[in-house]
């Protein structure tokens, strides 16, 4: 016992008058309430064996198969020690019970320990369960059909155990042992532990014969002959000295042509002797008859121009492959494939040739792999025309780009004159003609080309300020070009806009009738040869009034006649163009209007500038 216990504490009972137990023994339980069932641990499971033991009048001895601590606790509690010592112990999962043996109660703590722990119903472990008292086994048991006995499981059986690969499993009640596996070697036995080797020979368990003598070896023996045989014996399982016969057990104990005789303690070879018939021969080794080929040792009768055959033990002759055999020459002759499969064998045309034919394919085609079919030859691969090719069935065609027409040769392309063909139509200046086209141009000056590229766009040099006018000049575009024009008033006018100049007084009747009283300036730009008569202008009074009469004159400008003036009605008059300009040409006309309104005339004075200038672009 162990002497770390200083104390020991007792439970006085209140029934009977049983001795009291160790303190330490109640700590195994877990105490609910007074007279309550109280739950079990191994402990005191342990105990409950060792206490059994005691009531019985048995020894007290401990069972190796409970293993520490439950022998320990078993042992303590059969000899009543009072110094009880409570081990560690590692508890396996309670098992359910499985049967009820009778309606009851578990007694009190006293009872449970002191009286049904020795003469209960249940052979190991009793539980309250819903009021009823069940009993249950411990670790390494199982519960029997009677609900009260317990049985020991088998672990080794159950597959319940947990010994190793090399380890055997032995059954022991409530538990199971592993004991390590010993095997040798065939041939060895175990001895102190260690395999060892068997000699065979000495014990006398060999099979060795009579005329053998036996000699062991590591694990094993081999019988060794007694006597050795000549060559040609060997010996039998008897040991005697028999004949080898070569010639069955050899693979080629002669050359070939030979037989093979055999003789005690050897063999001889014998030749063969054949005799062959017509047309064959015997093989080199004279073992067989073989066929002997006319055709290719030259002895056949075949004539010029025929194929020999070999046949077995003769030959034939034939014809070649496009002959035929002729009975009345007795020849081979050609056979004309063509004339006798005529549209046949080719596609265009068939041409014989000794012993075969020929096909060939008409111009643009070429012969096919098969050598029978034509296939359309591309001419254009090899480039025949001098721009663009386009392949025909059996030939070709050549064809020009825009702008060239195919000469006469049917392969050069040759360059289309277009401004000769369209005659002023392409261009309304000037065509340049250009190799597969054609190019419109316009005057080097006061002209630029249009989007459409084949009419001519007036330049307005004014508006983009590439005249040479003066700051005191007016420019003024015309076709082509532009002209500086100087707008000033004479004495005793004055400038009111940039066209118009209004008399300042005058000093007597007749100089206010027959000076204007106003001078205004106008432009007018006219192409040459336009038709004539051709009204250019306008001119009255603004407003008019009835009574109103005028009186219109060139008065300066018209030298060569160009111009005349006439009256629509008596206040509106016109100047018009009466013969045709035919070449680019300025004019500056001085047109006074005489206005006879009221009984006074008034002088208005228009100077026209007109600039007739070529057609335009």
């Amino acid at each position: 016992m162990s002497s770390s216990v200083t104390s020991t504490h007792f439970l006085n009972t209140s029934r009977g008058g049983n001795p009291p137990l160790p303190c330490q023994f109640f700590q195994c339980f877990h105490v609910l309430v007074a007279d309550v069932c109280l739950v079990l641990q191994q402990c005191c499971d342990c105990c409950s064996l060792g206490l059994r033991l005691r009531s019985e009048g048995k020894t007290c001895e401990s069972n190796i198969n409970l293993g520490y601590p439950c022998s320990h606790v078993l042992l303590s509690c059969c000899e009543g020690g009072d110094h009880f010592v409570h081990p560690e112990i590692k508890r396996h999962p309670e098992p359910l019970p499985t049967m009820t043996p009778e309606k009851g109660e578990c007694p009190s703590v006293t009872e449970t320990l002191q009286t049904k722990l020795y003469n209960g119903p249940c052979k190991h472990l009793c539980n309250i369960v819903e009021g009823d008292a069940v009993c249950s086994c411990m670790a390494g048991y199982t519960l029997m059909a009677d609900g009260v006995s317990c049985e020991d499981i088998n672990e080794c059986v159950t597959e319940r155990h947990t010994c190793q690969r090399r380890e055997h499993c032995v059954n022991t009640m409530g538990s199971f042992r592993c004991l390590q596996e010993l095997s040798c070697q065939p041939g060895h036995e175990l001895k102190d532990g260690e395999c060892v080797d068997i000699d065979e020979c000495e014990r006398g368990t060999h099979s060795c014969k009579v005329n053998f003598v036996c000699q062991n070896t590591e694990g094993s023996f081999y019988c060794e002959s007694k006597q050795r045989c000549m060559d040609g014996f060997l010996q039998d399982p008897e040991g005697n000295c028999v004949d080898i016969n070569e010639c069955t057990s050899l693979p080629e104990p002669c050359k070939p042509g030979f037989n093979c005789i055999n003789t005690v303690g050897s063999y001889t070879c014998q030749r063969n002797m054949l005799s062959c018939s017509r047309g064959y021969h015997s093989n080199e080794e004279g073992t067989r008859c073989v066929d002997v080929d006319e055709c290719q040792t030259g002895v056949h009768r075949c004539g010029e121009g025929q194929l020999c055959h070999n046949l077995p033990g003769g030959y034939r002759c034939d014809c070649k492959m496009g002959y035929q055999y002729d009975s009345f020459s007795r020849s081979c002759i050609d056979i004309n494939e063509c004339w006798n499969y005529p549209g046949r064998l080719c596609q265009h045309t068939c041409e014989n040739t000794p012993g075969s034919y020929h096909c060939t394919c008409s111009s643009g085609f070429r012969l096919s792999y098969d050598g029978k079919h034509c296939e359309d030859v591309n001419e254009c691969d090899n480039s025949p025309c001098s721009q663009e090719c386009a392949n025909v069935y059996g030939s070709y065609q050549c064809y020009c780009r825009q702008g060239f027409q195919l000469a006469e040769d049917g392969h050069s392309c040759k360059d289309i004159d277009e401004c000769t063909q369209s005659a002023g139509i392409l261009c309304t200046f000037r065509c340049l003609n250009v190799p597969g086209s054609y190019q419109c141009a316009c005057p080097e000056q006061g002209y630029t080309m249009a989007a459409n590229g084949r009419t001519c766009r007036d330049i307005d040099e004014c508006a983009i300020g590439t005249h040479n006018c003066s700051a005191a000049e007016t420019c003024y575009n015309i076709q082509g070009s532009f002209r500086c024009l100087s707008f000033e008033c004479p004495s005793n006018y004055r400038k009111v806009s940039d066209m118009r100049c209004e008399r300042i007084n005058c000093f007597n009747y007749l100089e206010c009738q027959n000076t204007p009283v106003r001078i205004t300036y106008y432009q007018l730009n006219f192409q040459t040869n336009i038709v004539v008569p051709a009204h250019i202008f306008r001119i009255g009074p603004s407003p008019a009034y009835a009574g109103d009469n005028i009186v219109l004159t060139i008065t300066k400008g018209n030298e060569e006649g160009f111009f005349s003036t006439r009256r629509l009605n008596s206040y509106t008059g016109i100047v018009y163009l009466q013969r045709q300009v035919k070449e680019p040409k300025d004019f500056l006309l001085d047109v006074e209007m005489k206005l006879w309104r009221q009984g006074t005339y008034t002088t208005f004075l228009a100077k026209i500038y007109i600039f007739i200038t070529a057609h335009a672009y």
